[in-house]
């Protein structure tokens, strides 16, 4: 029986379509994909005779009526997101959607342009004894955001934080993050369309980065990382995890008493 595939792109990098998602698109009759972000290319090199729809210019009810049609007529459906659809992918309301018209549909995780940028960086986002914690996040902007998850309110906790959809607000976001645990010398790296040929990735701290993205003349596609996590490159590990430590047990190995 025929169902839609919601399926993540990655982060623009056409190999980092995940194996099954790369498949599922090759199979697919129509495609349904969000021209804005996802690289038209891919849809060509892994769906070349598919029907193909871009999704930029549609509406919710434009796009459910597409999907909807085609698996009415028995054909293999995909819905094509940037990233990891779970993460700002505006997908629950199409779910709700299909729900409502009976239509069955799964959901292939991505790449998320959070764990390209770690990648492009060389950085693993949490480091002991800096940071165990993950955030991520966006400003308030056209879209709100609720009161207790403003950017001021949860920079209390002072974890590493990827705040997605900001990098137009940065001096918005400078200001709020300065009232929580950061300070003017807390690192910040911006990446801009991470893993696309003409990917950017700018480097400062929470006192110069809004100077350097107006600069680097970065206004959107683009992810900010905050946290001391991003001095371990530069000034080394504070500690170093155990799992690999040779005094520390587990069950796959004994640990050597010293």
């Amino acid at each position: 029986m025929s169902q839609v595939h919601f399926i993540g792109a990655g982060p623009g990098d056409p190999e980092l379509i995940t194996v099954k998602g790369a498949r599922l698109l090759r199979e697919a009759d129509v495609v349904v994909f969000a021209g804005s972000l996802v690289d038209r290319e891919l849809v060509r090199t892994h769906a070349p005779n598919a029907e193909v729809f871009d999704s930029a210019g549609m509406t919710l009810e434009e796009t459910t009526k597409v999907l909807a049609e085609a698996v009415a007529a028995g054909k293999n459906v995909v819905r094509l997101h940037t990233g990891d659809p779970s993460i700002y992918g505006a997908i629950q309301e199409q779910m709700a959607e299909l729900d409502r018209l009976g239509i069955d549909y799964s959901v292939i995780p991505g790449v998320t342009s959070a764990f390209a940028a770690a990648a492009a960086l060389k950085q693993e986002l949490t480091l002991p004894e800096v940071s165990q914690t993950v955030i991520l996040t966006r400003i308030a902007g056209r879209t709100p955001v609720p009161e207790r998850e403003r950017l001021a309110e949860i920079a209390r906790i002072g974890a590493t934080m990827v705040i997605y959809l900001s990098v137009s607000m940065i001096e918005e976001v400078v200001t709020e993050l300065l009232q929580g645990a950061y300070t003017p010398a807390t690192p910040v790296a911006v990446a801009a369309k991470v893993t696309w040929p003409d990917e950017q990735v700018v480097e400062g701290t929470l006192a110069d980065i809004a100077a350097k993205v107006q600069q680097a003349e970065i206004g959107k596609q683009a992810l900010i990382i905050v946290g001391d996590v991003l001095l371990a490159r530069r000034e080394g590990l504070k500690a170093k995890s155990l799992l690999y430590d040779k005094g520390f047990s587990h069950e796959y190995r004994k640990g050597i008493i010293t």
